[in-house]
């Protein structure tokens, strides 16, 4: 998950560069996305590893 919001950070800096701003912004936003579902993910796998113990 990590690797794909890394990649659309990257597309949105290349297109903001090149002044492409409909396609930074939309590359901006998934990465955003996908950041905030690996944080839930984490925050549950965080979780049900201590409600094991």
């Amino acid at each position: 998950m990590l690797r794909w919001m890394i990649i659309f950070i990257i597309i949105a800096l290349i297109a903001g560069v090149l002044g492409f701003g409909g396609i930074a912004g939309a590359s901006a936003g998934l990465a955003k996305i996908c950041f905030y579902v690996f944080l839930i993910l984490f925050l549950i796998s965080l979780i049900r590893r201590l409600a094991k113990k």
